[in-house]
Parts: C-alpha cells; sequence; structure tokens
C-alpha cells in the first residue's frame, strides 16, 4: 500500500507540474509579420507594419532575417525574444506577380491568406496562447488566413486530449480592424460549415440540423421555418420524398429568410442538398470511405454559413435559403430502381438509380424556391463523383444560363481564393436526360461520361427559363483538399462559401 500510494503522489506531482508547465507557455504572446520575397533574390522587403516592428527592435530582427537569408512564400520562421512578443513568427509572402494569369486568382490576396496561416501554425505548434496577427496590407484575408487555420474538429474526443487551439486577434496599432472583423465572420462562418460537415451523422440528423440552424441563426434578424413530411406531401413534392422512404428518421424542409431593413424587391435564391447521410439506399455504396457520406449535406451546410456570414456583415440583401433535409437509407420500404416518382411540378421521374438521390431533393426544391419569383437562384450540391473526375480537388463546377451571373461569380472565385469553373449546360445532356416513351425523365443519363453534365440538365428542368440560374457541384471540394494550406488537407472544408458571400454580397441591387 505505501508503494502505490508513494506511486499516486508521484504521478500527481508529474501532472501538476505538467499542467503548469503547459499553462505558462500557453500564456505567452506571439506576433505574425509578412515579408516580401522574390524567387533567387536577397532582398528583404516587410510590409509596412512589420518594417515598423522592426525599427522598433534597432533593426534586430532584419540582421537575424538576413543570417538565415529569404523566408519562401508559405514558409514562416520564429524568432525569439525580438522587441515586446516573446516570439514573433514572420512568414513569406513571395511575390504576388510570381501567380501565373491561369491560376484565375487574386494572388495578392491568396498570398496573404497563405502567409498569415503559415504564421499562426509555426506559433501554435510552439503553444503560444494568445497570436496576434498584423493587417498584412489586407487584413480581411489575413484574418481568413488565420481563423481557418485555426480550426480543428474534436467534439467528440476526450476534453482532456483535446488540442488547445490559440486565441486569435489582429495586432495592436494594426490597420483594417472592420476589414478584420470581417474577415473574422467570414472565416467563422465556414468553420461552422465544416462543423456541420463533419459531425457523424447520428449526431447530424434532419431534425438535429434544423435546430442547430435555428439556434445559430436567433441573435440575428434571420427567420427560419422548419417543415415536416406532411407539409411536403401537401406541396406534391414526391421527388424528395421517395428519398426518405428507406429511413426512420423524419425528413424536414428549411425555409431560411434573410431580409434586412431596405432590402425590397426581389430575393436571391439558395438551395443546397441536405443528404445527411448517403448509403446510396438500394443502390447501395462500396462500403469503403462510405463514413464521408455524412457530409453529403455539404451544400445544405453552404446555405446555412452563406446566410449566417451575411447577417453578421449585415449585408443589405434579401436572401432566402430553401434546404431539403433527409437520409438516403436501404430497407423494405425503400424507393426501388425502376420506380416512377412525381416532383412538385408534375414531371414524371423513372428513378433507376437510388444513388442519384440528391437532384430528386433538390428538384422539388428548386420547384419550391421558383414560387417566390426571385431574382434568380443558386443551388449547391455534393452532386457527382464526375466533377472531382473533371476538375480534381481544387475548384467547383458550376453550370448557369447566365453569362452576366456566371462572371460575376468568376470574379467572386477569384477574390475569395475559392476558384469556380464553367460546365456546359449543352442540349445533348438535357435530351439524355428526357428522350423516354414511358415518363418524362430518368435520374440517370443515357450513355457514358460526363456525369455532372446529366445532373445539371436534370435539375434544369425545374427552374423555370424565366429565372436565371445557377448550379455549382462541390463534390471535388467537399474534404481531403490538396490546394489550400490554410484549409489544411485532411478534414471536411466548408468551401466555397467564401465565394458565395463575395458574390451574393456584390450582386445585391
Amino acid at each position: 500500500m505505501a508503494f502505490v500510494r508513494s506511486y499516486l503522489l508521484v504521478r500527481y506531482r508529474n501532472s501538476v507540474l505538467a499542467q503548469r508547465f503547459f499553462s505558462s507557455m500557453s500564456d505567452k504572446r506571439g506576433l505574425v509579420l509578412g515579408v516580401y520575397s522574390s524567387e533567387g533574390q536577397d532582398d528583404v522587403k516587410f510590409t509596412k507594419f512589420a518594417q515598423k516592428y522592426n525599427e522598433s527592435t534597432a533593426g534586430k530582427l532584419l540582421e537575424q532575417i538576413k543570417i538565415c537569408g529569404p523566408i519562401k512564400s508559405g514558409q514562416a520562421r520564429i524568432y525569439w525574444n525580438l522587441g515586446k512578443y516573446p516570439a514573433v513568427a514572420v512568414a513569406g509572402l513571395g511575390d504576388a506577380s510570381s501567380w501565373d494569369e491561369l491560376d484565375e486568382i487574386n494572388g495578392s490576396k491568396e498570398s496573404v491568406r497563405i502567409a498569415a496561416s503559415a504564421g499562426l501554425k509555426a506559433l501554435s505548434s510552439c503553444k503560444i496562447g494568445h497570436i496576434e496577427v498584423e493587417d498584412f496590407e489586407d487584413a480581411q484575408a489575413a484574418a481568413e488566413g488565420a481563423l481557418l487555420s485555426n480550426y480543428k474538429f474534436q467534439a467528440y474526443k476526450n476534453k482532456e486530449k483535446q488540442t488547445q487551439l490559440p486565441a486569435v486577434s489582429l495586432a495592436e496599432s494594426a490597420d483594417g480592424s472592420e476589414k478584420w472583423k470581417q474577415g473574422v465572420a467570414v472565416a467563422n462562418a465556414q468553420n461552422w460549415a465544416r462543423e456541420l460537415m463533419e459531425t457523424p451523422a447520428n449526431h447530424m440528423t434532419p431534425i438535429i440540423f434544423a435546430a442547430t440552424v435555428q439556434r445559430k441563426m436567433l441573435p440575428f434578424k434571420v427567420d427560419v421555418q422548419v417543415y415536416d413530411e406532411v407539409w411536403a406531401e401537401r406541396k406534391k413534392m414526391g421527388s424528395f420524398l421517395s428519398v426518405t422512404n428507406g429511413t426512420k428518421e423524419p425528413a424536414k424542409f428549411l425555409e431560411i429568410t434573410y431580409k434586412p431593413d431596405g432590402a425590397d424587391g426581389k430575393c436571391i435564391a439558395l438551395v443546397g442538398k441536405g443528404v445527411t447521410f448517403d448509403s446510396g439506399g438500394i443502390s447501395i455504396k462500396p462500403s469503403a470511405s462510405m463514413d464521408q457520406m455524412r457530409a453529403d449535406m455539404g451544400g445544405a451546410a453552404n446555405v446555412a454559413a452563406t446566410i449566417y456570414a451575411l447577417a453578421q456583415l449585415k449585408a443589405p440583401v434579401f436572401v432566402k435559403g430553401f434546404i431539403p433535409l433527409c437520409e438516403n437509407m436501404p430497407s423494405g420500404s425503400a424507393t426501388k430502381p425502376g420506380d416512377v416518382v412525381y416532383a412538385m411540378n408534375g414531371k414524371s421521374i423513372c428513378v433507376d438509380n437510388t444513388d442519384a438521390e440528391g437532384r430528386l431533393i433538390l428538384a422539388d426544391a428548386l420547384c419550391y424556391a421558383s414560387t417566390f419569383n426571385p431574382k434568380f437562384i443558386l443551388d449547391i450540391a455534393t452532386l457527382t463523383g464526375a466533377i472531382k473526375v473533371a476538375l480534381g480537388d481544387c475548384v467547383a463546377g458550376v453550370f448557369s444560363t447566365s453569362s452576366e451571373l456566371w462572371n460575376q461569380i468568376h470574379e467572386a472565385g477569384s477574390e475569395s481564393g475559392d476558384r469556380v469553373w464553367r460546365m456546359p449546360l449543352f442540349k445533348h445532356y438535357s435530351e439524355q436526360m428526357t428522350d423516354h416513351n414511358g415518363y418524362d425523365l430518368n435520374n440517370l443519363g443515357k450513355g457514358k461520361g460526363g456525369g455532372s453534365c446529366t445532373a445539371a440538365a436534370f435539375l434544369r428542368e425545374f427552374v423555370p427559363k424565366e429565372i436565371p440560374w445557377l448550379h455549382v457541384d462541390i463534390a471535388g471540394i467537399m474534404g481531403d483538399c490538396s490546394d489550400q494550406s490554410y484549409t489544411g488537407a485532411k478534414g471536411m472544408t466548408g468551401r466555397p462559401m467564401r465565394t458565395l458571400v463575395e458574390f451574393i454580397a456584390k450582386a445585391s441591387p
């Protein structure tokens, strides 16, 4: 017993010492600064804020940088006890002109996001508990890079084993405090979308998703109506309800309205696919990586987070969101391949593949959104694996009936760093979906290939021709993307939410 008491006492003392050590480290303050560099040149050019800080150290910061040479783009180097901060991370901004025109991205903004992220990660790895970030001459981009990289999904991990994340703020006396706040709002909204997508399906059912959105929107001027299956039946949403046949989880339909004072006229309609878990139904998916299908409501998460961000920013724009929520599961009551169902607009659909369910729930949501006669409709969905085959994991595919809207969202993607690429809406694809004798449409296209294009052609059948429409397929950028260091290479991304915010804010009258 004496041995046990001694062992426990030593263990307790070591635990207390460890806690004290960790606490003392987490109390330290750190600063992230930026420096420009050009390929093959040894000169060092500070940002305006970093130049002032270097002067406050009597030039010692510059001396230390020159010892090890220039800091490359996207890299960070920590210097200790230089100036009033115990730790200073200097992050490389590179040369904005080095971005190729074909990258179709605002290189200056993207370089800031990458640098802010690199500096924050470097200090965080040293357990710096409070990190201040300079404005990088673009405070919004700096906030986005820093806050998006300061994210880790660990909601279901033992609290004692969770990674502590540092507090992040704009550096004292830095410029652009209002722009920083905007960046924080947008980044936090995207992180919320990531959290919704990452949450296990048993903890993010249609009912839970709806309640979560209601709670999140409560402090703002956002109305959230939650409709049930009886309502959907009255609206004759047979296409949507056919997907819910195989599950015991009740389907829900969200109608979100953000209408600030003075934002009159037609609304902008956002429609998001909300399949909270997609097994494929009777046309069941392979078991490998099926857990990823908890994020098949990425479109719904993007719509909710976009409206949340717009409300925080007090954007003067009238927006309505429409989110059909359900699971797609196999059972004795599930929809069978070959079944024919009817959408809200009366069109009949042969369900040849129950794993092509996203378009079925979006069809009725598009019909319902159209009844509000919106300025335009944008639907967003993790719709097809074919879009990842076509475009990889760095860009969303956009199909649009309006070149004007396409140009606007393309520009928004360049500014936000979440790019989009236009895909075709040829009549050929529509004919593949509608050329059938026994029914109006099939949920699979004839022929081989072009799966994302035929899916878009299917959705087009449920939008009145007089209403401009965009369809955004985000399956390729749903998660585990390799192109953005500040959102990481693992986990769900919440993309391209920042592009939607940029696009809609500028599309307002």
